[in-house]
């Protein structure tokens, strides 16, 4: 199987990853992986899928956008996952690192998303998933972090909380398992 990283973006509407879906599909693949979310209106879709022949990305591209189910507004681009890639292992695993959720909130200003993307790119910690939404004059800014094995959590929040307070935010930094635990909806 060959595997390709797809990103497909239209203006919102109903049927959109099913027609997608429908398109994978059709040339007998499989969806592995996806993440999706509507912003400003904008739909936006990035899949992981696995296919039995081996496609340019450009054509690939073409026959998901040509599909007949989908219409016109649509913009895919298709890059293959190299086999290179997968001989290594994710440096992001358990035993070398840890899953955080940062919340930041306050009044919204020019710089926010990058300030602490900066700070935390210069500490070694990725950005799995991030979220910010303008409401009025407030942003909020939920990120999803890997940290490595041998950062200060404790130095990491002051200093994350420090900037917050420079910015005009309240940021708070909870592992994973506390996140959810404290956030999950409860369904009777």
């Amino acid at each position: 199987m060959f595997q390709y990283v797809l990103s497909v973006m239209s203006s919102d509407h109903p049927g959109i990853v099913a027609g997608v879906s429908s398109a994978v599909e059709s040339l007998d693949g499989n969806i592995d992986s996806c993440s999706q979310t509507v912003l400003g209106g904008y739909f936006t879709f990035i899949v992981i899928v696995a296919l039995p022949v081996e496609y340019p990305s450009q054509e690939l591209a073409d026959r998901i956008c040509s599909y007949e189910g989908l219409g016109e507004d649509y913009q895919i681009m298709a890059r293959r996952i190299d086999a290179e890639s997968k001989k290594h292992p994710n440096p992001q695993t358990p035993t070398n690192g840890d899953v955080f959720v940062i919340t930041a909130f306050g009044k919204d200003r020019p710089g926010v998303v990058r300030e602490f993307s900066r700070y935390l790119a210069g500490h070694d910690i990725n950005i799995n998933d991030l979220y910010g939404d303008k409401t009025g004059d407030d942003f909020v800014l939920i990120g999803q972090l890997w940290i490595p094995s041998g950062v200060n959590i404790g130095n990491l929040q002051d200093d994350l909380e420090e900037m917050g307070r420079e910015l005009g935010f309240t940021v708070k930094l909870q592992h994973n398992n506390i996140f959810v635990a404290t956030n999950r909806i409860r369904l009777e």
